[in-house]
């Protein structure tokens, strides 16, 4: 089956490829389409609620089956109304690039003391067919618990720049360093996107009906 990843993003769309890579599904993306891209208001006040409106208005402007997934940053210990929640990049008003963000948060983990604690909770919504939004939050597509740090590795991976932040809570070593390995990427969430994947299209015969 051909579906649309609603991202531009590259990173997200290569890590979303290699989580889909056992089901048969043939996974383009955004750029592959030669169209106009519509603007997308992600209003939402958390990443459900914006995976929502980003898989809607895919849909509603390019007419085939689409998806799209929206992330927030947790952070243990940290009061309710400085969240970096669904807004990571955006802080004061101004989205940050790639460096602005490793500089903002690892500011803010010296600040505490040199290290947080953060888990990234995630949302996927799909549209198959007309009128319908089949949407997920799950704990089982949730990022394991991992270290923010103060000190930013050498390394850069682009689209995920907190990754240069980013330490193995059980090991303490950067997951730049760790073989095959990126912050909140596991085969425990992977598979919890295989499963929804899995569900939608037992379900598209009727859908289609």
């Amino acid at each position: 089956m051909k579906l649309l990843y609603g991202t531009t993003n590259q990173a997200k769309y290569n890590l979303m490829k290699d989580i889909l890579e056992e089901l048969a599904i043939d996974l383009i993306s955004l750029k592959d389409l030669d169209i106009v891209l519509p603007t997308i208001d992600e209003s939402g006040n958390d990443p459900l609620e914006n995976a929502k409106i980003k898989a809607t208005a895919y849909y509603q402007a390019i007419g085939m089956p689409v998806f799209s997934c929206d992330s927030g940053l947790y952070i243990e210990g940290m009061d309710d109304s400085r969240q970096p929640g669904v807004h990571i990049r955006r802080v004061g008003g101004k989205v940050l690039n790639d460096e602005e963000m490793i500089s903002y948060y690892g500011d803010l983990a010296l600040q505490a003391g040199g290290e947080v604690t953060a888990r990234y909770r995630n949302a996927i919504a799909l549209v198959l067919v007309e009128g319908t939004c089949r949407t997920y939050d799950g704990e089982d597509i949730e990022s394991t618990k991992f270290l923010i740090t103060s000190e930013a590795h050498k390394k850069r991976v682009s689209g995920f720049p907190l990754d240069s932040l980013s330490k193995d809570l059980r090991s303490g070593k950067y997951y730049l360093d760790i073989r095959s390995e990126r912050a909140g990427s596991d085969s425990s969430m992977a598979a919890g996107f295989q499963r929804f994947f899995q569900a939608a299209f037992r379900d598209l015969p009727m859908l289609i009906v």
